[in-house]
């Protein structure tokens, strides 16, 4: 039985420094080492603050013995460490920049705020590992166990987590700006305020995984399983979720815009709060507009307005067109009614008929002044046979005649009779009777015959 005599030390700082022995032991090679542990098994190595940079730790055939080994704040920058077990070693603080630790076991080892900066960690065990505030930039972790680590605070950028396991693992407000996670395990991990931005999390498995708050600008999830995963204010632009399955989700106070959702499966999408009646929806795109429609009195309001109030006017908007469509305008507006203009004569960022088709869309009825047309034909060939349920409403000055193709829409039930008008005065004082009337008439009708 081998007891040992510990001394008071004469040098107060004695106590944060290596057992010069043990560090002598560990020079002369693995298997002095390992012979030296295997003699002394109570003997818990001292090797703090030693200096064993680009140390050869690792034998072809030989693993060295370093479990529960104190390394705090040794500096190991670029050593060998492949295989070894390290199993609930003290690694906090130590300088591991460069090292080689592939298939090594760190499983419960303490490596708070160590430095893994370009470190090798490929295949290796670190299954309920302290890693909080560790920096593992630009680490390679491909395959590596992680299951139940804890990552809180680590530094991850552009390091290789591929078909890493990382179930259970803790990753609180971790950093993974860049990171390789393709085809990784991250069932029921949780990373809370992490930044995922520009993070590659292909065909990654992310069921029951919790991202709350979390940051994916520009990730990339296509093909990625996201079932019952919590996305609680999460951020989520130009995130790539093609052929990815999204179903049972919580997603309130989600944040999304520009996603790309091509083959996206997506159900059961959880939009209130664990103390509201559950309200699901089936896009993750208007999770966010659905809630604020049901929470949001002015919200409401604003879409009433837009689908009950909205009237576009198209017509010419030259110097001696123009007055005969604002007077038209402010007429419609004394009326209670929300009027829209759009000026053909101005080239828009977007396309042109795709725009006039999203206002045409979002209003109660259209007049259209077909007097001196030029775009307009263009664009009424565009909304007349594609929405049934939208009236229009053509009016022309009696010194013409409507356009050749004109009378190809008269076929159309939602096409009024044109209005023929003399003069401006005339047709603002007929326009409630002559135009906006039938026009409100035909709208209730046809959207009534559609069930809205």
């Amino acid at each position: 039985m081998e007891i040992t005599i510990q001394h008071p030390s004469d040098d107060a700082e004695s106590h944060f420094k290596p057992d010069q022995e043990h560090v002598s032991i560990l020079r002369q090679g693995v298997d002095v080492w390992n012979r030296w542990r295997a003699n002394h098994p109570h003997v818990r190595p001292n090797l703090r603050h030693a200096g064993l940079r680009e140390a050869i730790l690792f034998g072809q055939d030989v693993q060295p013995q370093l479990s529960h080994v104190n390394l705090r704040e040794a500096i190991l920058f670029g050593a060998d460490l492949s295989g070894a077990d390290l199993s609930r070693a003290e690694l906090g603080s130590s300088d591991l920049r460069g090292a080689r630790l592939g298939r090594a076991i760190l499983r419960e080892a303490n490596l708070h705020r160590a430095l893994l900066t370009d470190a090798d960690l490929h295949s290796t065990n670190l299954s309920g590992a302290l890693l909080t505030e560790t920096n593992l930039r630009g680490a390679n972790l491909y395959a590596a166990n992680l299951s139940g680590a804890d990552l809180s605070g680590a530094t991850l950028s552009r390091a290789i987590l591929d078909e890493a396991n990382i179930t259970r693992a803790t990753l609180r407000r971790a950093h993974l700006h860049g990171a390789s996670l393709s085809r990784a395990d991250l069932r029921s991990a949780i990373l809370f305020e992490a930044n995922l931005s520009e993070a590659d999390l292909s065909e990654a498995d992310l069921t029951d995984t919790r991202l709350r708050g979390a940051l994916l600008r520009e990730a990339n999830l296509s093909g990625a399983n996201l079932i019952g995963t919590d996305l609680r204010y999460s951020r989520l632009v130009d995130v790539n979720l093609e052929n990815a399955s999204i179903s049972g989700c919580v997603l309130y106070g989600i944040s999304a815009w520009n996603l790309e959702l091509s083959g996206t499966t997506q159900s059961n999408l959880i939009i209130t709060r664990p103390d509201e009646p559950t309200i699901t929806v089936d896009n993750i795109e208007v999770a966010q507009f659905i809630y604020l429609l049901l929470h949001n009195e002015k919200i409401r309001h604003v879409i009433d307005t837009i689908t009950s109030k909205v009237v576009l006017i198209l017509g010419r908007f030259t110097e001696e067109r123009q007055a005969v469509v604002d007077a038209i305008r402010e007429e419609i507006r004394r009326r209670g009614f929300t009027p829209v203009l759009f000026d053909f004569d101005k080239p828009g960022s977007r396309d042109f008929t795709e725009t006039i088709s999203t206002l045409a869309h979002m209003a109660r009825f259209i007049v259209a002044d077909i007097t001196d047309p030029r775009s307009i034909p263009q664009e009424l060939q565009a909304i007349v046979p594609n929405l049934p349920s939208v009236p229009i409403v053509p009016l022309i000055h009696t010194s013409q005649t409507e356009y050749g193709m004109f009378e190809h829409f008269t076929r159309y039930p939602w096409v009024l009779t044109i209005y023929r008008y003399d003069d401006q005065t005339a047709l603002i004082e007929s326009l409630p009777e002559k135009v906006i009337g039938p026009a409100d008439a035909k709208a209730r009708e046809l959207r009534g015959a559609l069930g809205k």
